[in-house]
C-alpha cells in the first residue's frame, strides 16, 4: 500500500496537498506520449505522487517504468505547477491540490506497455492533433510545454 492510501485510511476524502512529478516523453517527431487514464477516462502524463523518501526524478522515472514500461535515461527539469488550476477531485471522491514537478524526456528505451491497473491505452500524439478529453490538471502543463519548448513562446 503507497503513502496516499494509507493516509486516505486516517483522513478520509477530505483535500491533501499531494507532490508528484510527471514526464513529457517527446519522440523523435516531437510526439508527445499520453495515456488514457482508467480512473476518468481522460488522456494524461505518466506520472504519479512521490512516496516518502523519493527524489522527483526518482518518481518520474518509476511512474514512467510502472505505467508505459518505458526506461527514462535522461530527464530535463521543465517547471513546477501548483495553485487553484492543479486541484483534482477524483471520481471516487478523493480531493487533492497538486504539486507537480514535471520532466521532459527525449532519451528512453522500452517497448510501451500499458500498467493493466491504471492505463487503458498509451499512444504518441502530435501537437497539433491531441484528444479533446485531455486530463483537466495537466491540460494547463501540456500546454506551456507547448508555447514554451515547442512554440517558442
Amino acid at each position: 500500500m503507497g503513502y496516499i492510501s494509507e493516509l486516505r485510511e486516517l483522513i478520509g476524502s477530505r483535500p491533501i496537498i499531494m507532490a508528484g512529478a510527471n514526464t513529457i516523453v517527446s519522440d523523435a517527431e516531437n510526439r508527445l506520449l499520453l495515456q488514457l487514464r482508467a480512473d476518468n477516462n481522460c488522456w494524461g502524463l505518466p506520472g504519479g505522487s512521490m512516496e516518502p523518501g523519493e527524489s522527483l526524478q526518482e518518481v518520474a522515472k518509476r511512474e514512467l517504468y510502472e505505467e508505459c514500461n518505458l526506461i527514462a535515461n535522461e530527464l530535463t527539469f521543465f517547471n513546477i505547477f501548483s495553485g487553484e488550476q492543479y486541484y483534482y477531485k477524483y471520481p471516487h471522491g478523493d480531493e487533492v491540490y497538486n504539486v507537480i514537478a514535471t520532466f521532459i524526456c527525449t532519451d528512453f528505451e522500452g517497448e510501451l506497455r500499458a500498467d493493466q491497473d491504471e492505463v487503458l491505452a498509451l499512444q504518441f500524439f502530435s501537437i497539433d492533433e491531441l484528444p479533446s478529453n485531455l486530463n483537466p490538471s495537466e491540460t494547463p502543463i501540456i500546454q506551456k510545454y507547448i508555447q514554451t519548448r515547442v512554440r517558442g513562446f
